[in-house]
């Protein structure tokens, strides 16, 4: 979708495709150009993509591309101007390698960082979750349909709710991959009101929201009692469904319970397909912890399954914090995983050690060990040293505190999930392959661990 947000004509607005918006284009440019030039340079041009304030174009032959930049680039550029009132790059594509490659490229672009490793093949499903789980997949089936739409999931926290919700997202994107998805916390939909009123920019925030194919809302209820956030979001939610669209949204809890949500948004939440997770039983549990491990390349003994099972009762997130720290230690020392070591990664999780570190600390540490400054590995300075640094010690806060992608990402002077994630990925590749990598991280850590017990 185009970024600008300048008045349209009646005309204009009613454009629903690249198709329609390039027939449009062609119309104009024929009143301005021969018969002769339009049959010669457009006849096999097509469109292929309009977004990001870029009009992408397609021709077979390679000098009918050079030949468009050169002499009509100027005159396109003209007529998207008097469409949306903004400026637009050009980008011509020639041949089918070319038309490829870019088609690849933006199949990888469109597909949300957040919902990187969320499937339904790596969900544990038990009794706790089994309806909501079929009812995502009902979802995918037939997205749009009205008793699915919108599908509300609701439950306590760390239970599987954003798995779903991001599962649902990454089948839909590969069942259809030109599918506009859009997905955002309530939060954050709260602040881009709020930046979108400052900046005078509330038909950009329109554009960007009401025109989803699949809109995904994770924790809905933090836009309870916000009189404008829900008024927006009310036109947002109508534009969408009655597009014939797909919503799903996710809460801490259902409807009836959020005493501030405003009554028209309460019956339409209410008015599509409601379904709960609970906490897991104790067999689904033993699964969740098994399928965590085996996926960081780790096997449990059956006893320390069954031991972290039997502590952790309801929250899937405090598992599987205990997984990664067992693993990450694993791993860093290479010693065998005991008991006391499995209620110490138990007691970090839930914050009842005294000698869990703060984010600060950790990246202290390896500020030091690296000899570069604290300001220097949160900030923007990309020399080799620093930028090792910097992934050292967004891996040692995600692998010994579990803090999530978005609040790591805020203490380096917010940097987005999708960066950070990039981060980890590449220290736990390095890891692998260079033995001096591992090393300076088992010493860092034992670093900071001798500074907690002190």
């Amino acid at each position: 979708m185009y970024k600008c947000a300048g008045k349209r004509k009646e005309k204009q607005i009613q454009m629903n495709s690249i198709k329609d918006i390039w027939a449009g284009i062609m119309e104009i440019l024929s009143s301005k150009l021969t018969s002769t030039s339009i049959n010669t340079w457009f006849s096999d041009c097509e469109p292929v993509d309009l977004e990001d304030n870029r009009l992408v174009l397609y021709t077979k032959i390679p000098y009918k591309r050079d030949i468009i930049l050169q002499r009509f680039s100027g005159a396109i550029r003209d007529t998207l101007r008097d469409l949306f009132s903004c400026d637009f790059d050009i980008l011509v594509l020639a041949g089918d390698e070319e038309l490829a490659d870019y088609k690849d490229n933006r199949q990888e672009e469109k597909i949300l960082p957040e919902m990187d490793g969320y499937t339904f093949e790596n969900f544990i499903v038990g009794s706790s979750n089994k309806f909501a789980h079929a009812a995502a997949l009902g979802v995918v089936k037939n997205p749009g349909r009205k008793a699915y739409n919108p599908l509300f999931i609701y439950g306590s926290s760390g239970l599987g709710k954003t798995h779903l919700l991001l599962a649902t997202g990454s089948a839909i994107h590969e069942k259809m991959p030109e599918a506009k998805i859009v997905y955002v916390k309530g939060d954050e939909f709260l602040n881009d009101i709020v930046h979108s009123i400052r900046e005078g920019e509330m038909e950009e925030f329109r554009q960007r929201y009401r025109y989803a194919d699949l809109f995904l809302v994770d924790d809905i209820q933090f836009i309870a009692g916000k009189e404008r956030s829900q008024e927006e979001f009310f036109h947002t939610f109508n534009n969408i469904y009655e597009s014939g669209h797909q919503i799903v949204l996710t809460s801490d809890r259902p409807p009836i319970e959020m005493h501030l949500l405003d009554d028209r948004l309460r019956t339409r939440f209410e008015g599509g397909l409601m379904a709960d997770i609970q906490p897991p039983d104790l067999e689904t549990r033993m699964a969740i912890i098994r399928d965590k491990a085996g996926h960081l390349g780790m096997r449990f003994s059956d006893q320390t399954v069954s031991y972290i099972a039997e502590k952790l009762t309801s929250d899937i997130r405090q598992i599987e914090g205990v997984v990664k720290k067992l693993t990450a230690y694993r791993e860093i020392t290479g010693d065998e995983i005991t008991k006391e070591r499995v209620d110490k990664a138990i007691a970090d999780v839930i914050r009842t050690g005294n000698n869990v570190p703060t984010p600060e600390d950790i990246i202290r540490e390896t500020a030091n060990f690296y000899n570069v400054s604290v300001e220097d590995i949160k900030g923007q300075k990309r020399s080799k040293n620093i930028a090792q640094a910097r992934h050292v010690s967004i891996y040692l806060i995600r692998t010994l505190i579990n803090l999530t992608l978005n609040d790591i990402g805020m203490l380096f002077e917010d940097r987005n999930h999708g960066t950070i994630h990039s981060s980890i990925q590449k220290i736990e590749k390095k890891m692998k392959e260079d033995k001096d990598l591992a090393d300076n991280i088992r010493d860092i850590t034992s670093n900071i661990n001798s500074r907690q017990r002190q």
